[in-house]
Formats: C-alpha cells, structure tokens, sequence
C-alpha cells in the first residue's frame, strides 16, 4: 500500500512538473508571439506612414526577413535573433526618416536655388531698368546741350549783328558829327563873308571927305 501511495505521488509531482513545464513554454511562447507581433507592428506602422513609407525598402525588407527568423528560431536562437530583429527594425526607421529628411532637404534647396534664380532675375531687370533710365537720361542731357549750343549760337549770333549795328551805328554817327562841322564851318564862312560884304559896301557908301574939299 504504500509502495502504491508512493508510485502515485511520483506520478503526481511528474504530472505537476510538466503541467508547469508547459505552462512556461505557453508563457515564453506568448512572450515570443508578442515580441514577433511588436516588430511586425512597428514595420506595419512603417511601411503605411504617408512619409515614411515609401522610403529605406531594402532595410524594411531586411527588418521583415529578420522578424521571420526570429518567429523561426529556436529557444537557444532567440535572443540573438531578438536583437538582430529589434536592430533591424531600429535601422528601417533610421533610414527611413534619414531619407525623409533627405528629401525635404533637397526640397529647401529646390527652393532655395528658385529663389535666388527669381531674385537673379528681378535685378537684372532693375539692373536694365537702371541702364534704361540713364540712357534717356543721357539722350535727354544730349538734347539739353545741343539746345543750349544753339540757343549760345543764336545768342552769339544776336551779340555779334547787335555789335555790328552798333559798329555802323558809330560810322554814322561820326560820319553826321563831320557833315555837321563841316556845315558849320561853311556858315561860319558864309557868315565871315557876308560880315567882310557888308563892310565893304558901307565902306563905298560913305562919301569921300577929300572930295567934299575940292568943291
């Protein structure tokens, strides 16, 4: 009997032993389970992202490949394959956002190159603007001194006809002082003349005062 009792209790620890043997494996599996499903979550998360998405393909590949070994691998495997996959999960997204920011980056130079072409353009507009306005400028001082010669020519012209006249104006003039001096003499003479005539017939006029004598 009790050899008997003794035999169902080895039988029971076994029993027991194994029920906990398997209980851990379920509880390892699961935790495995969980560990492939957080990885393939985060790579599910990548590959839909609006931004990220489309980028580092090879290593969300390489990440993927990497979460099938793990969800292969055998307990000694696993926790190499844990950390290869958590890795490779890690560099899918590295990269990823490394190229995202390649991209906006590439985009701000875009940008930045249209800019400063735009603003290569607006002052070589200003610049031939600028060239425009000192040409007619220039045009217009052209005109303003040609004007000004010509009006100095006409002004030169004026002074020397006005000089001229003013010239023959004096020729007349003494030419008129000549004739009348020379006038003057002549009455000055004709008047001598006239004086000495007179003289001489009221010299004849008078009578002899020897003849008045003699008779």
């Amino acid at each position: 009997m009790k050899k008997t009792m003794s035999t169902k209790h080895v039988l029971a620890m076994l029993v027991l032993l194994l029920g906990a043997l398997f209980a851990s494996a379920a509880v390892q599996a699961r935790k495995d389970d969980m560990d492939v499903d957080r990885l393939n979550n985060a790579l599910n998360q990548l590959a839909s992202d609006p931004n990220l998405g489309n980028y580092a393909q090879a290593d969300q590949a390489l990440a993927r490949d990497a979460v099938n070994q793990l969800a292969q691998a055998s307990s000694s495997d696993r926790p190499h394959a844990l950390y290869i996959a958590e890795r490779r999960v890690d560099q899918a997204k590295a990269q990823a956002q490394l190229q995202d920011s390649q991209r906006q980056l590439s985009q701000l130079d875009q940008a930045n190159a249209q800019l400063q072409l735009e603003r290569s353009r607006i002052d070589a507009t200003a610049a031939q603007q600028q060239l425009d306005i000192q040409r007619m400028q220039f045009q217009i001082a052209q005109q303003q001194t040609l004007q000004a010669q010509a009006q100095g020519q006409a002004a030169a012209d004026q002074a020397a006809q006005a000089k001229a006249e003013a010239d023959q104006a004096r020729k007349l003039a003494a030419a008129q002082s000549r004739v009348a001096a020379a006038a003057r003499r002549q009455a000055e003479l004709a008047a001598k003349a006239a004086k000495a005539l007179r003289s001489q017939m009221q010299d004849q006029n008078q009578p002899s005062s020897g003849g008045s004598d003699g008779k």
